[in-house]
């Protein structure tokens, strides 16, 4: 790695390469191609596959885009360990629910008690 692949913030180095790895790790886990997220942000697919391999640098709204589209924070995308905003979550998981017919929300109210169930059996 050179120079180049690095950019410097507040002390420490962005990793372009990584970046682009967790940009593509969230892209395949929303179930989208290259081809699919390069249109929703505004960019071509050979822009896009040069981000996630890290061979050019991203512009901030372009970041910004990608990680819009991807519902994830920016933070996700630039840090190895992205910082949680509860509220941000909360607001997305309100979203969801939202979207549920009123006979549907039980089911999906009942699947979340699951998984949180089957989380802290896994953590506890």
């Amino acid at each position: 790695m050179n120079q180049d692949d690095l950019i410097h913030m507040g002390g420490d180095c962005m990793r372009y390469f990584e970046i682009g790895q967790r940009i593509r790790r969230y892209r395949k886990a929303c179930g989208l191609s290259q081809e699919t997220l390069a249109g929703k942000v505004g960019i071509s697919v050979t822009h896009m596959s040069h981000i996630e391999t890290g061979n050019t640098k991203l512009s901030l709204p372009v970041l910004a885009k990608i990680a819009e589209e991807l519902s994830v924070g920016t933070d996700a995308l630039l840090f190895d360990e992205p910082k949680l905003d509860k509220s941000m979550l909360s607001a997305k998981a309100w979203e969801i629910l939202d979207s549920f017919e009123a006979d549907e929300l039980p089911v999906a109210i009942e699947v979340l008690r699951a998984l949180r169930d089957a989380m802290a059996k896994r953590h506890g």
